[in-house]
């Protein structure tokens, strides 16, 4: 056991990882790309603020209902193929898109996009995680987020510039050939081998997932544009608890389930994924509001508005490696509860933006805003994932994935809901109090204005009543994070598992 356990640390699969990584960091800076894109999109395309967060949630929505098969593919095909497969789709998926010129065909082309990405971030994680002993995951996770948070870093920026001299289309066109380069890299290098492993999908299972998942993130996502008291609202997201409570069920009683519920036994790695999903609904809500609030409320160009983004994407690249090291050292719970601390402040400050605000205050604030974020999420999942047993990382790694995927959904639904919601309130407020105020008969030309200085004033409203949700969702994750404990490996109940052990240790030695 012992043996096992450090070989893979002698001799990580660096040539794999290599090309796991650049293949996961193409498909997070395609959705970064994508954020700047929004209002550009919903100006050419004819669509408002609920259906074009759906290229966002419907992304995340696929991903929600493809990571937990995950941990039944890991287990049962090699990385090459499983790298291969994932890529083909994202490719097919990137050309698609770019072609679109109706929103259903680009929402398709993100769709299937989002079906290869859905497979290739837990199988990284994986790779990641029975390569490296437990002292020096924190270091290991830290350089795998300087890679990944590069793709914030250039994403905003290269958008806006892309966006400014170019069609949005091109976001897609510049990223379909960089996508099958990488295809084929991995064609010529991936060349681990796997014993056959005796695994059956069980197609119940999957479909509960699936209605489960999907179910609860349509009727959320659907609640901004429907409301919350539409049928078709409240109806989706009880079919969803219900078939999720039946899918969990059926999983505790099978004894090689698709998705192991068991691993919430480990007390780190239920709370590591609980403040995880806590931070993702802010983070995500956060990606979407601001883009809208700098390009369409202050009219801030494509490109100023991802200048804008980079200092803070920067310094969050920057820091991921340091506290890595910082993690091996100290643990997760000083670097939880300081970056948390940051994230509420901020997330007040941001609940109070104005149409005057200067240029320079929202670069900083944004930025120390990413400084803070980017002391939570890696640590506390590593912390978490420490604890599990070896056998269990697939499914760790495939719940982690899923919960964030679901969790940020649900997040930019119900904070897109939030502004949508307030910005009809208060344009019906101030209408009322402008038409009070008038002590003459308006002519239409004083109407027309009125009218857009008010929904610009709503609008504004809205998006600060949304980021003042996100100051309590914040500090609900602060309070969590104070009973972080650093997580030792827990001793694995079941001794022989030869499918899962001979996966790690064939893995390991290539």
């Amino acid at each position: 056991m012992d043996q096992t356990v450090k070989k893979p640390a002698a001799r990580p699969p660096y040539g794999m990882l290599a090309v796991l990584m650049i293949g996961a960091f193409i498909a997070f800076l395609n959705n970064t790309l994508l954020n700047i894109a929004l209002p550009s999109i919903m100006k050419d395309l004819d669509v408002d603020a609920s259906t074009v967060q759906w290229l966002t949630t419907g992304f995340m929505l696929v991903n929600g209902v493809m990571i937990p098969t995950t941990a039944f593919l890991i287990q049962k095909y090699t990385v090459r193929r499983l790298f291969l497969t994932a890529m083909s789709l994202f490719t097919i998926g990137t050309l698609l898109a770019g072609i679109a010129h109706i929103f259903p065909i680009l929402l398709a082309g993100r769709m299937i996009q989002a079906s290869g990405s859905a497979i290739m971030m837990p199988l990284l994680m994986n790779v990641m995680l029975v390569s490296f002993p437990i002292e020096k995951r924190g270091t290991a996770m830290g350089v795998f987020g300087l890679i990944l948070m590069g793709a914030p870093a250039i994403g905003p920026t290269l958008s806006g510039w892309i966006i400014e001299h170019y069609d949005w289309r091109m976001l897609f066109h510049f990223v379909t050939p960089i996508a099958i380069a990488i295809l084929l890299v991995g064609v010529f290098l991936l060349k681990d081998k796997k014993d056959k492993v005796q695994l059956r999908l069980d197609f119940v299972s999957l479909l509960l997932s699936s209605v489960g998942f999907g179910g609860l993130l349509y009727g959320f996502s659907s609640a901004g544009k429907k409301g919350w008291d539409s049928p078709e609202v409240y109806l989706t997201i009880a079919i969803g608890v219900i078939s999720l409570a039946t899918f969990i069920i059926r999983q505790l009683k099978q004894e090689r389930p698709m998705l192991n519920f068991r691993i919430f036994q480990y007390p780190m790695y239920a709370l590591s994924i609980t403040i995880s999903m806590v931070i993702t609904m802010a983070m995500f809500s956060g990606m979407i509001l601001t883009p809208i609030y700098v390009q369409t409320l202050r009219g801030i160009s494509p490109f100023d508005a991802g200048l804008m983004m980079l200092p803070g994407a920067i310094i969050m690249a920057l820091m991921s490696p340091i506290t890595g090291k910082l993690f091996d050292k100290i643990g997760g719970r000083i670097l939880a509860v300081t970056g948390l601390s940051i994230l509420v402040v901020t997330s007040y400050l941001f609940s109070n933006l104005t149409l005057t605000m200067s240029y320079n205050h929202l670069i900083i604030l944004y930025s120390v805003r990413m400084f803070g974020m980017s002391m939570v999420m890696m640590p506390v999942s590593t912390n978490g994932l420490n604890q599990l047993p070896k056998r269990f990382y697939p499914h760790g790694t495939a719940m982690n994935n899923t919960l964030q995927q679901v969790s940020g959904a649900i997040g930019t639904a119900l904070l897109v809901t939030v502004m949508t919601n307030r910005t009809k309130t208060h344009a019906t407020e101030l209408g009322e109090a402008a038409m009070k105020g008038l002590k003459q008969q308006p002519t239409p030309e004083m109407l027309a204005t009125m009218k857009q200085e008010i929904l610009a004033k709503a609008m504004l409203e809205g998006i600060n009543d949304a980021f003042f949700v996100t100051v309590f969702i914040s500090a609900v994750a602060l309070i969590l994070a104070l009973f972080i404990k650093r997580a030792k490996q827990a001793e694995d109940p079941i001794q022989e598992v030869p499918a899962e052990k001979k996966f790690s240790t064939k893995l390991a030695e290539n």
